[in-house]
C-alpha cells in the first residue's frame, strides 16, 4: 500500500500525542512546535524542488517521525526515529520499499548528513533551515539549555557557539532551493556568530585578568575574616565550658556541704538557695550560648537563580539530594558575583552567630558574678 492522506492524518494525531504525553519537560528544542515546524519546512522545500505526489507522502511522514526518538534516547535518536516509523507504516500496511525509503530519510539527517535522494536532502534541509533564518539565535539558545537541563552537555555560550560554527562550517545544502534562497542569511548568522565568539572571548580575556588582580586579596580577606571568626567561636565555647564545669562543682559542693546542716543551721537556707539559683542560671546562659541552632537544610532551583542560599553552610543544604546540590553548586561557582555574595553572607552568618554566642557568655558571667556577690553578702548578712 502506498501511503496515503488517512495515514498521514493518522502519522499527525500518533506522533502529536506521542510527543505530547512521553517527551520530557526539560526538553525546550525538540518539542511539538519543533516537529511542526520541520514539517511545514519540508512541505515548503519539497514543493519548490517539485517532488511528486508519493514522494511528498514520504516527505511527510519521515518529518513527522524524524525527532519522535528523542522520547527514548537522546543520542542516536535517528535510529530509534527510523525503527518507530517502519514499526506504525508496517501496522498501516505499507510498501517495505517505502518503509525503507522512510527509514533511509530519516537516518541521513544524522550527522554528518548523508542525503542521497531527493526526499532525504529535502528532509535534511527542512531539519536544518533555521541555519539560514533569522530565528538562528533564538533556537540555538533553545538547544543549548535543553542540552543543559536533560544534562548532555553542560555548554558555557562561548563553548557552545564555537561548536556551533564548527557545525555551520561543516553544513552544506542538500536542494537547490535552499542553497540558492537560504545561504545568504546563513552566511551572515556564521558573521555574526564569530563576532558573537570575538566579543565573548574579550570580555572572558577581561574578567580573567581582573579576577587574578584581586582575587588574592579578596581570597586572603574571606580567610583571615573566617580564621578570625572561628577562633573568637573556640574562645566563646572554651569560657562556656569554664562556667559550665565551674557552676557544676559549686552546685555539688553546695549539696554535699550546705544542704545537709539545714537542719543544724536554718538560717543558711536562704543564702544556699540563692547561690544555687544563681549557678544553675549561670549554666543555663553558657549552655544556650553553645548550644547549635540549624535550618530545614532544603532550598528550591529558583532560591538559586535568586542567589538567596548560602551554600558553604552545611545547614542550608543537608537534606538535598546530591544532584541538586551539585547543580546548585555549579551555578554558583560559575557565577563570580553570585560566589561572592555567597562568602560575604556566609561571613555576615558567622558573625551574627558569634555576636548571639558572645551575649549569651556576657549575661552569664553577669549573672555569676552577680550571684557571688548577692550569696556573699546573704551569708555575711545571717552570720553577722
Amino acid at each position: 500500500m502506498r501511503i496515503n492522506e488517512t495515514i498521514i492524518r493518522e502519522t499527525e494525531e500518533f506522533v502529536t500525542s506521542l510527543i505530547k504525553n512521553e517527551t520530557p519537560e526539560k526538553y525546550s528544542y525538540h518539542t511539538l512546535d519543533h516537529t511542526i515546524d520541520v514539517v511545514k519546512n519540508a512541505v515548503f522545500i519539497g514543493t519548490k524542488e517539485n517532488l511528486s505526489e508519493d514522494e511528498m507522502s514520504i516527505l511527510r511522514v519521515a518529518a513527522w517521525f524524524h525527532d519522535v526518538g528523542y522520547i527514548k534516547t537522546y543520542k542516536g535518536h535517528e535510529k530509534e526515529s527510523a525503527a518507530m516509523a517502519a514499526k506504525f507504516l508496517e501496522h498501516q500496511d505499507v510498501d517495505e520499499n517505502i518503509r525503507t525509503e522512510v527509514k533511509e530519510s530519516i537516518m541521513a539527517t544524522t550527522l554528518p548528513q548523508n542525503a542521497r535522494s531527493l526526499v532525504a536532502k529535502v528532509l535534511c534541509d527542512a531539519d536544518f533551515m533555521h541555519f539560514g533564518q533569522d530565528n538562528y539565535f533564538e533556537q540555538s539558545e533553545k538547544l543549548r539549555q535543553e542540552q543543559k537541563n536533560a544534562g548532555v552537555r553542560r555548554l558555557e555560550r562561548i563553548e557552545f557557539d564555537r561548536e556551533s560554527l564548527k557545525l555551520f562550517e561543516e553544513h552544506n545544502w542538500h536542494t537547490v532551493f535552499c542553497n540558492k534562497n537560504l545561504d545568504e542569511t546563513k552566511q551572515k548568522n556564521i558573521e555574526i556568530l564569530k563576532e558573537r565568539i570575538a566579543k565573548r572571548a574579550t570580555k572572558a580575556k577581561m574578567k580573567a585578568a581582573k579576577s587574578k588582580s584581586y582575587s588574592r586579596g579578596v581570597a586572603s580577606m574571606f580567610k583571615l575574616t573566617a580564621r578570625n571568626q572561628i577562633n573568637l567561636s573556640h574562645i566563646a565555647d572554651n569560657k562556656s565550658n569554664i562556667l559550665i564545669s565551674l557552676n557544676g562543682i559549686i552546685i555539688s559542693l553546695a549539696l554535699a556541704t550546705l544542704v545537709s546542716k539545714f537542719k543544724q543551721e536554718p538560717v543558711i537556707i536562704g543564702p544556699t538557695i540563692i547561690f544555687i539559683l544563681f549557678s544553675l542560671s549561670t549554666i543555663v546562659l553558657a549552655i544556650l550560648s553553645t548550644r547549635p541552632n540549624i535550618s530545614s537544610g532544603k532550598f528550591t532551583r529558583e532560591d538559586i537563580k535568586q542567589q538567596k542560599v548560602n551554600l558553604i553552610f552545611f545547614g542550608n543544604f543537608y537534606n538535598m539530594d546530591l544532584e541538586e546540590y551539585e547543580w546548585a553548586v555549579a551555578e554558583m561557582i560559575n557565577d563570580d558575583p553570585y560566589l561572592y555574595s555567597t562568602l560575604t553572607k556566609d561571613q555576615y552568618s558567622l558573625g551574627k552567630v558569634l555576636a548571639k554566642k558572645y551575649q549569651l557568655l556576657r549575661w552569664a558571667y553577669n549573672v555569676f558574678m552577680a550571684g557571688l556577690v548577692i550569696s556573699v553578702g546573704a551569708f555575711l548578712f545571717v552570720f553577722i
